[in-house]
């Protein structure tokens, strides 16, 4: 039987290759979308749906997860949180609590509101499979980025409380932590960066669909580095 996967951020730098590699793999994939841009990054799949969507909004959110529930011959059974966003700042006594909740909306709540509208789904079907980002820096944080680290570390606190809470009903829930992943944007905004120690996008799709495969099935509370060798 086919499964479903929700891709959140699945027409980004890496949700198109994770994308990819789930539709490779034999799943169904619903990504909501939000920059018509992006499109451009997945093929046509007959396997492949997408739905517009605002992420930080709770009615939006609600649709997405119905829309993954709604084919019975393909139950939904992972979902995946690509979402988020990164921005560098002064420390913190020069950056305006505003930019600091920003960080917060954009990291932490889409991954809350998509998680929670998805979980009923998933218990329904007999469990199935949550895999979050956090990132490198919530454990080796660095100076001008204190939103965006807090709000990674609370991805993993969240993670950690998903799984005590969901185990019993049959719902992994793990994160990975990328360091630099090596997209085109990054490679832009990087020009003289060294490089080899990136990971590409590709290799943590892999690990992300492992997760939430079957050979993935004891893992569960894991925050696992992603981060290649940089």
């Amino acid at each position: 039987m086919t499964s479903t996967a929700l891709i959140t951020g699945g027409t980004g730098g890496l949700g198109s290759a994770v994308t990819n590699a789930f539709l490779g793999a034999g799943w169904r994939v619903v990504v909501p979308w939000l920059v018509e841009a992006e499109l451009g990054r997945l093929g046509a799949h007959d396997r492949l749906e997408l739905v517009r969507a605002d992420l930080v909004d709770q009615a939006d959110v609600a649709a997405c997860a119905e829309r993954a529930a709604a084919d019975v011959q393909a139950p939904l059974a992972a979902v995946v949180n690509l979402v988020g966003g990164f921005a560098m700042g002064g420390r913190v006594h020069e950056t305006p609590v505003d930019d600091f909740d920003r960080m917060l909306r954009i990291n932490l709540r889409p991954t809350y509101l998509v998680t929670q509208a998805a979980l009923p789904h998933l218990i329904a079907a007999g469990g199935g499979s949550v895999v979050c980002v956090s990132a490198r820096a919530a454990r080796n944080p660095f100076p001008g980025a204190a939103g965006y680290i807090t709000a990674k570390a609370a991805v993993s606190g969240l993670v950690g409380a998903l799984a005590a809470e969901y185990g019993r009903d049959g719902v992994r829930v793990n994160a990975i932590m990328p360091g630099v992943i090596d997209t085109p944007a990054n490679r832009a905004e990087q020009p003289e960066a060294d490089r080899s120690g990136w990971v590409r996008p590709e290799k943590i799709a892999e690990t992300i669909l492992f997760l939430c495969g079957h050979n993935g099935s004891a893992i569960s509370g894991g925050v696992i580095p992603v981060a290649g060798t940089g």
